[in-house]
């Protein structure tokens, strides 16, 4: 017993460690916040589970490689960079809403599911057509570049600006959710959407802002993430296994679930990556197993 401890927890007794895979899960789960919350929006308004929401996390970064190079990496191209990525997604969500998915919301969910799956081939392709096989990558600007000594630790500067993005978008999303009319829409979308249409409300435009506003999430955390991925054509792979797994954990529509069960899923993933080198991807799924068994519709989510 005390070996097996010894190997696998005895980095538990070093206070540097624990705090540096801490805010590594953190800023991990960060980044996965940003697409599982644009993913669990679409589905909790417009019942659908896009697998495509994965793609729009790729071409996010693709999007940003591409306005970085041609701009320049300074502070402020980098801000335009981000600003970019997210609007430039957030238009092909709404286009992909308004000339695609629109016009089957009351089709079985499997034609559903398989129009959703067609999109990621297509979209694949169209990344290779664009910018080909090759893998890109994105340099962080100097004021993020180099570490900080934070808890007694020396810990990469970008890390801590990814944990700081996913708090403000966090926050500038209870604001949006809860303090706007259009939030509120969104809301009552959520629990209700025949009512929502019977009291007059637009929903067919009320869904194409909420997958453009999801795609644009999925842009964001796709630029934010170019500094420190190797951007290629089979990035969308792993993110969108991870991103339904925070869905599944969190809760089906719930941003408040999304945000705690990617901070979980990250720290999770840190500390299992010490404990169990080659059981750390199982350890997610063993999570979202433990959930399901207590709680079937997630942390924060509600029965149907």
């Amino acid at each position: 017993m005390i070996e097996f401890f010894s190997q696998h927890f005895a980095w538990m007794l070093e206070p540097t460690v624990l705090a540096r895979q801490t805010l590594a899960g953190v800023s991990n789960g960060m980044l996965l916040f940003l697409i599982s919350a644009g993913l669990s929006l679409i589905f909790g308004v417009q019942r659908i589970l896009n697998f495509a929401h994965g793609v729009l996390f790729m071409l996010g970064a693709f999007v940003a490689v591409s306005f970085s190079s041609q701009w320049g990496e300074g502070g402020g191209m980098f801000a335009l960079v981000l600003l970019a990525a997210t609007v430039v997604l957030a238009v092909v969500g709404g286009l992909i809403e308004w000339g695609l998915l629109r016009r089957i919301y009351n089709a079985p969910h499997e034609f559903q599911l398989l129009i959703t799956f067609a999109l990621v081939f297509i979209m694949g392709d169209v990344v290779k057509l664009i910018w080909g096989n090759e893998d890109r990558s994105m340099t962080a600007p100097q004021a993020l570049s180099g570490a900080a000594q934070t808890l007694g630790i020396t810990f990469p500067n970008y890390r801590l600006f990814l944990i700081f993005s996913g708090v403000v978008v966090a926050l500038a999303l209870w604001v949006l959710l809860h303090k706007t009319r259009w939030g509120i829409f969104i809301r009552a979308a959520t629990n209700d959407r025949a009512m929502l249409g019977a009291l007059g409300v637009n929903t067919r435009w009320l869904y194409t802002s909420v997958f453009a506003l999801g795609s644009a999430l999925s842009g964001l955390g796709g630029a934010l993430a170019a500094p420190v991925v190797s951007v290629g054509p089979g990035l969308h792979v792993q993110i969108i296994i991870d991103a339904f797994v925070v869905v599944v954990i969190g809760g089906m529509g719930s941003v408040m679930g999304a945000l705690v069960a990617s901070l979980l899923v990250g720290v999770i993933n840190a500390y299992g990556v010490l404990a169990f080198p080659g059981w750390s991807v199982v350890m997610t799924f063993v999570c979202m197993a433990v959930v399901l068994i207590v709680r079937p519709w997630g942390l924060f989510g509600s029965p149907e």
